[in-house]
């Protein structure tokens, strides 16, 4: 295999053991004569796949029992509607943490079903200080991006809000790299695509007393307790993407878990901040670096018309998918769990080379 160092904000990089056992198994799905793909989702086979995988993402995360994991389709931007319909219950008004590009989308959303009381400032990106987010009593619940993967922001802290108040977060993008509180946390949501699978597969963890908050007028489809009562399979599930993110969990397991994931993280997102920083103003990051995301790292050339030749350079090294996301241009590295170390490393000795010679 000729492979790249693929630095994609998604669908990202997959770990190749996992790629090498999809190749071995898919069009003869362990001596069964046909592929997973072709198998019923409500077959002795696939059953037992869903419920391992919920099992070993239970193990992974320390998932408690108070909470169900749900197997759902659409992605994110589906949970920005599905959180107010299941969550609102009699509550008028939600409170959401505004910091980037993805938790104004839920935002505006979210404002179709209630009113909307806006957290941060919209017009910039940024964490905001923790005494800032004040949330009344009677809020459905505070949502909040953990990690903004276009503006390369994350929490390094859980936002408070009292008791009464559910905590909501999108962790898509850094989903499995890091330890979650559910102590604290009442639903969190994920697309596969960044850190678990295949694009098609949206996991939501959430508090089982929230379930059945929806109203009447809630669609089906759209109703967590109906997923959760029929354990994921009320229609037809995304079966590939869930085989292929049953292996990342195997993978990730066989690793070391979580925290080797986090470990790995901090080191591969070190790099490219020491390059950056060390660069004498040839590549500027903006963001405190408390706030700096381990995921995805954000900078810009002092040299703006330098950004197309620095990707196509770093593609001709086999460094690819690092041109910025089209709303902020730029530069971005995506640095998900699959990434090897060394990929970091090489693209910051190819920072370093480049900079020297177009300084």
């Amino acid at each position: 295999m000729n492979r790249v160092y693929n630095f994609s904000a998604g669908p990202g990089v997959l770990p190749v053991p996992v790629l090498e056992e999809v190749a071995k198994e898919f069009p003869d799905y362990h001596g069964t004569g046909m592929s997973l793909v072709e198998m019923s989702h409500r077959g002795q086979i696939f059953s037992q796949i869903i419920r391992e995988t919920r099992d070993l993402l239970r193990e992974l995360l320390s998932v408690p029992e108070t909470h169900d994991i749900l197997f759902l389709q659409g992605g994110g931007h589906m949970q920005f509607a599905m959180v107010p319909l299941n969550l609102l219950g009699a509550a008028a008004e939600a409170s959401y943490i505004v910091n980037g590009v993805w938790s104004k989308k839920a935002a505006a959303e979210a404002g179709k079903f209630c009113r909307v009381s806006v957290i941060g400032t919209p017009s910039r990106a940024q964490v905001p200080h923790p005494d800032s987010i004040n949330v009344p009593n009677d809020a459905a619940y505070l949502y909040y991006c953990m990690n903004e993967t276009v503006n390369g922001l994350e929490f390094n802290y859980i936002p408070r809000c009292p008791d009464c108040v559910p905590l909501v977060s999108d962790v898509s993008s850094n989903f499995l790299s890091r330890s979650i509180d559910f102590q604290r946390h009442a639903l969190v949501f994920a697309g596969a695509q960044k850190n678990f699978g295949p694009a098609g597969l949206t996991v939501v963890i959430v508090r089982r007393d929230l379930l059945g908050l929806a109203g009447e007028t809630c669609p089906t489809m759209l109703n967590y307790e109906v997923h959760s009562q029929a354990g994921s399979m009320y229609n037809t599930p995304p079966t590939f993407a869930i085989w292929v993110a049953n292996l990342v969990c195997k993978w990730l397991l066989s690793e070391g878990g979580v925290e080797v994931m986090n470990e790995r993280a901090r080191m591969r997102s070190q790099m490219i901040y020491k390059a950056i920083d060390g660069s004498d103003g040839f590549y500027t990051n903006t963001i405190p670096p408390n706030a700096r995301s381990r995921m995805n790292v954000v900078f810009n050339l002092r040299e703006e018309a330098l950004t197309d030749l620095f990707v196509k350079e770093a593609a001709d090294a086999g460094l690819v998918n690092l041109k910025g996301h089209r709303l902020v241009g730029g530069l971005r590295a995506s640095l998900y769990n699959a990434l090897p170390v060394q990929a970091a490393q090489v693209l910051a000795d190819f920072m370093a080379d480049f900079a020297s010679r177009h300084a």
